[in-house]
């Protein structure tokens, strides 16, 4: 069931029912309107705002507006040219089982390639065979059908942790995280791999720089994070123009992709004024239409447990309540056009009221290292093609220190432990458990600071910072091609 709400009494009630619904406002006695009216509950929803609320703001709202080509359009700014060819490092690196094809690289060599070497290596693995590289004048996202991310694996990526620091700046988010995509095994065909970013929108402080703040927190409204864009195609590629394209590139890889947003009223803003989510909630829905407009297919939601769950809450300011967050993602889905989004709760367990709210999937407070315990909880929610909770092989509070092969148990449970596979419960996963991160590194403090590091006397300072960023060990190395290993085994399991 997908809700909305009373504004002033928070009572949640079905958007599908036929009869007349009623609720009682503090002082204008009862109010009837037809709950398969949007139309009708939006204008008395207005109206209340106005009397007990307060004024929304007023944000000027823009859908993607760029070249619909962004690929082929950040192909020619870095090269001056549309023939593509087919890059032979690539063919001599490629990991294929099948018809799926991966790079099997090392990320900072990935890293310290060019754009150029970048989007040629995409179309040489995407290529249809006897035919010449290309990129497509249309790239849809992948077709998992309507309800794909209540069985995905979802992988998150810190764009910071790979963005060029030079200077006083950290940049380039996007365009390196591309860089690593093809080297993160392609989804198989019975599920979905969701490529989802710790960041879209910009920090509150010192955006763009490395003393930029928490993750935790977005401004909303006020362009794309620079962390993400890069200095150099300033006045060449707009910002929406670059998500797209990472989006795009994402897509024709086999994967959905989506973002992370924070929902505690403190750590957000709005054009750099504090949030309020009595008159602000139109900013937050905007902002998340925004998103999909650019290409995600998908919302990972902080601090969604405590939405019904306020034990042990230690997020800043007020939540929506529940029947907020079920007009929240009605709106999204509604104004969007969209009936595919997946919406991600964090810490959102089995209980059936997030499913009520409209959520898709939770990462639940449950490890992988049970496979037993995972095939068990997957047979419990099977009945529930819609929402269900799911295992973490890490998540943003790792603190680096977990064994090789413990990880790999958690993968191979996550993506392994059901009867059939359309009982797979969603799986939740950092880049760290696919491409270790240097030894013991935190990835919550990566989440909270910049952090620049050192790994090599390499000329340039992003290359020491990519040669620092990720764990060069032969152990490190063995583990990746142990994870492509796994993967491989789901693809050839289940297509």
């Amino acid at each position: 069931m997908i809700g909305a709400i009373s504004p002033v009494n928070g009572k949640l009630f079905s958007c599908n029912l036929k009869s007349e619904k009623t609720f009682q406002t503090p002082d204008m006695g009862k109010n009837t309107f037809n709950t398969n009216s949007f139309l009708q509950y939006d204008k008395n929803r207005s109206m209340l705002n106005r009397l007990y609320i307060g004024i929304p703001s007023k944000v000027s709202f823009k859908g993607y507006y760029g070249d619909q080509q962004p690929l082929k359009k950040l192909f020619w700014i870095s090269t001056n040219r549309n023939d593509v060819y087919e890059d032979n490092w690539t063919k001599e690196h490629i990991y294929q089982v099948g018809m799926k094809k991966w790079v099997n690289a090392h990320p900072a060599e990935l890293l310290k390639r060019t754009p150029e070497q970048l989007i040629q290596s995409l179309c040489t693995i995407t290529k249809p065979d006897m035919q010449y590289p290309g990129i497509p004048p249309y790239i849809p996202s992948p077709n998992f059908g309507d309800k794909w991310g209540r069985r995905a694996n979802y992988i998150e990526i810190n764009p910071r942790v790979v963005a060029k620091y030079d200077g006083n700046r950290a940049t380039e988010g996007l365009l390196n995280t591309m860089k690593l995509l093809v080297a993160v095994p392609t989804s198989p065909n019975s599920f979905a791999n969701c490529i989802m970013l710790s960041q879209l929108y910009p920090s509150i402080y010192g955006d763009g720089y490395k003393d930029a703040d928490s993750l935790y927190c977005a401004d909303l409204h006020r362009g794309i994070s620079q962390t993400l864009t890069s200095d150099g195609l300033y006045g060449k590629m707009g910002a929406d123009e670059q998500v797209k394209a990472f989006n795009d590139m994402a897509h024709l890889l086999g994967f959905k992709t989506g973002f992370r947003m924070p929902l505690s009223a403190g750590q957000l803003r709005v054009k750099g004024h504090e949030f309020n989510w009595g008159k602000d909630e139109k900013a937050f829905i905007d902002a998340c239409v925004w998103g999909i407009e650019l290409g995600f297919d998908s919302i990972f939601f902080d601090s969604a447990k405590h939405i019904i769950d306020r034990d042990g809450y230690i997020g800043v300011g007020d939540l929506p309540n529940k029947a907020q967050m079920a007009y929240i993602l009605y709106k999204i889905r509604e104004q969007t056009g969209r009936t595919d989004l997946s919406f991600v709760g964090e810490k959102c367990n089995n209980n059936q009221e997030y499913k009520e709210m409209g959520f898709t999937a939770g990462t639940d407070w449950g490890k992988a290292d049970d496979f037993c315990s995972v095939k068990w909880e997957s047979q419990q929610q099977s009945w529930s093609g819609e929402y269900a909770g799911g295992p973490e092989v890490s998540n943003d509070n790792d603190d680096g220190g977990m064994p090789f092969p413990q990880r790999l148990n958690r993968i191979n449970s996550c993506l392994f432990a059901f009867n059939n596979v359309g009982e797979k419960l969603p799986s939740f996963m950092q880049i760290h458990d696919l491409f270790p991160l240097s030894p013991y590194t935190n990835t919550h403090e990566l989440m909270m600071h910049t952090k620049e590091m050192n790994g090599s006397d390499a000329w340039t300072e992003c290359e020491r910072h990519y040669d620092g960023a990720f764990n060069t060990s032969p152990a490190a190395n063995e583990y990746r091609n142990n994870v492509y290993h796994i993967f491989e085994n789901v693809i050839r399991t289940f297509g």
